[in-house]
């Protein structure tokens, strides 16, 4: 079994890297010429990485025509929310046209490859107190160009398997946590601040955004499981949600992160990180995904949230 990853590089991916190889399978990924490996230095010799970009075609047809994997897992994105209304163009370019190569290429290809498309709950936007929780019926209303290029990706699986017989298997995977997080993330982001403020680096005030949002978290670990299911077990042309099915309010969030410090921490409020829109509720309803794979979630959220700041009290 060959596996080819996008966005191997990054905190999901180099997760699934791992999930895979425990799978017995041969791993490949892409990174840029800039891209930063630290997340892979673990299994960096058990896997084969290759230089290319998913914007440029010509590079993703010289890859795939090399690999001509059995799975392809589609996880590279400008994946953060923030920035999309600072780079829509960007964010745009490398989330739809980088799917479109991929697509492309695997068709004059010929090849016979399972896609895996890795949307998100930001598909969905605003979703209405009777509408919780989220099933992947419900509209798609995306508040952000983030959540609008995720649309666009997902449309585009759904259009290649109608129209070309693809195995595309989309998935909209609600928030994913833990250890590698990246640190312009909440929790995070978070677990960073009290990590610091530990080790006397900074004041004891944690900086915070809108503290109201309530998301549904699940474990990374628990969420790269679920991408091989989607695979292995998942059908083409379907989609389907990857959840915890539990609501919990970012403030929850950070009120678990403090009681796992000794240190008295003040909480402050910091305009710059709030959003010109913000999705109020998101809490999915992934039966649909645990009735056709058996899949369910095994990390509490509590554990994702001790292993994230252990992660930074290593390396601040």
């Amino acid at each position: 079994m060959k596996v080819f990853i996008t966005g191997i590089t990054g905190f999901a991916g180099s997760y699934l890297a791992e999930h895979c190889l425990s799978k017995g399978a041969k791993v490949f990924g892409i990174k840029r010429w800039r891209s930063q490996t630290e997340n892979l230095d673990h299994i960096v010799n058990k896997i084969n990485l290759l230089e290319g970009d998913i914007r440029d075609v010509t590079s993703i047809t010289e890859v795939l025509g090399e690999i001509r994997p059995d799975y392809i897992f589609h996880l590279a994105a400008q994946s953060f929310v923030p920035t999309s209304w600072k780079a829509p163009a960007e964010t745009l370019t490398t989330n739809i046209i980088g799917e479109l190569n991929i697509f492309e290429t695997v068709r004059e290809l010929g090849l016979d490859t399972s896609i895996q498309i890795a949307g998100s709950s930001e598909e969905y936007g605003i979703v209405y107190e009777d509408e919780t929780p989220i099933t992947e019926d419900n509209p798609l209303r995306p508040l952000s160009p983030y959540g609008v290029s995720k649309v666009a990706q997902d449309l585009l699986g759904y259009q290649y398997h109608q129209s070309y017989g693809m195995k595309i298997v989309r998935t909209r995977a609600f928030n994913h946590e833990g250890p590698k997080r990246g640190e312009v993330f909440v929790s995070s982001n978070f677990a960073k601040q009290i990590a610091e403020i530990e080790k006397g680096l900074n004041d004891p005030v944690i900086k915070v955004g809108n503290l109201e949002a309530i998301r549904d978290f699940t474990d990374v670990r628990d969420v790269v499981r679920a991408y091989w299911l989607a695979l292995e077990k998942g059908e083409p042309g379907d989609v389907y949600n990857i959840a915890s099915g539990k609501g919990i309010k970012i403030k929850e969030m950070l009120d678990i992160l403090l009681s796992l410090t000794d240190i008295k921490i003040k909480v402050e409020q910091d305009p710059a990180r709030m959003r010109p829109s913000d999705v109020p509720v998101l809490i999915g309803d992934s039966s649909k995904f645990r009735e056709k794979t058996g899949w369910q979630p095994e990390i509490s959220f509590e554990k994702t949230l001790k292993d994230t700041l252990d992660y930074w009290r290593e390396r601040v």
